[in-house]
């Protein structure tokens, strides 16, 4: 058996899973199709898909044949079709794909999943009990250090979206790289303890009944929000994922800072409204005294 490993999506656990599939004795590929390429490749075939779901259809193709495809879930936002169901979404706009699967990307479930995953492939319980005791070390979450937060002669912004983008090296460089350019120091949603954020999610208004994914932007903007260093905030949405931009947006009217909304495609380096917002918050920056209140904790 032929199984891909797609490291899209902000995938935090792929040397988990890669590892287990090694330790099976099933022969695990991943696709080595360059981002840009993998990226046209799926936009071809889903012009109006958001940004994420078409890079991970360019890997799914890139892979040739296989017999399955594994792929992290990620927290869906409220009215997410494509984070609740890609796999199954994505089986129904294109015929011919392989089988796919999304699995736990970390957390408590992820064993389950990888026992259920490893029965399906060798039905040999022995087997899946010595693979899933060979890879544990991996499935422990990594040390858990929050970023600097202060950089030499630049101004910090928080830079807070969705795990899918800004966790995913090809998607989240461009923006990244432009406020760089503009001499500011960005933070970003994924670069944040993830055990803190769901703490801080925990705290949102009706946190029992609200998505995961919404929970987990709250979070992240709470735990940077009220850090003295952080003087703007940039809401960045996966291009056509108007879920993301909806919740976004919502999450603008949570902060008093400087906050602004963009957009993020593949490849993308330019955004025209980052130079006046960086003028913004960096005029009388240096001089300017931490508000009172905010928790440098």
């Amino acid at each position: 058996m032929k199984v891909g490993l797609l490291d899209t999506l902000g995938a935090r656990y792929g040397r988990y899973w890669a590892a287990f599939l090694k330790e099976l004795g099933v022969e695990g590929v991943t696709p080595d199709l360059p981002a840009a390429e993998a990226f046209a490749l799926g936009q071809e075939s889903l012009p109006d898909a958001p940004v994420q779901v078409q890079l991970v259809l360019g890997r799914v193709l890139a892979l040739g044949r296989v017999d399955l495809v594994l792929l992290p879930q990620t927290p869906p936002l409220r009215g997410d079709a494509w984070g609740e169901a890609l796999p199954d979404l994505l089986a129904r706009r294109l015929s011919g794909l392989p089988p796919m699967q999304a699995l736990p990307d970390g957390g408590p479930e992820m064993v389950a999943a990888a026992t259920d995953l490893g029965q399906r492939l060798t039905h040999n319980p022995g087997r899946v009990r010595l693979a899933l005791e060979r890879v544990k070390p991996l499935a422990a979450p990594p040390r858990e250090d929050m970023p600097a937060l202060s950089r030499a002669s630049r101004v910090t912004v928080a830079v807070v979206g969705p795990r899918v983008l800004l966790g995913d090296p090809d998607l989240g460089a461009g923006l990244r790289a432009a406020l760089e350019e503009l001499g500011l120091h960005p933070v970003t949603s994924a670069e944040l303890p993830p055990s803190q954020v769901a703490a801080r999610g925990e705290r949102m208004e009706k946190a029992a009944t609200a998505p995961a994914g919404e929970k987990e932007l709250y979070g992240s903007l709470k735990l940077l929000d009220g850090k003295s260093a952080v003087r703007g905030v940039i809401l960045a949405a996966p291009a056509r994922d108007g879920a993301a931009r909806t919740a976004l947006e919502r999450l603008a009217e949570q902060t008093h800072k400087p906050t602004l909304v963009v957009d993020v495609d593949a490849g993308q380096t330019e955004w025209p409204e980052l130079t006046a917002f960086r003028d913004r918050i960096t005029v009388g920056a240096a001089a300017r005294p931490a508000a009172a209140g905010e928790d440098d904790t």
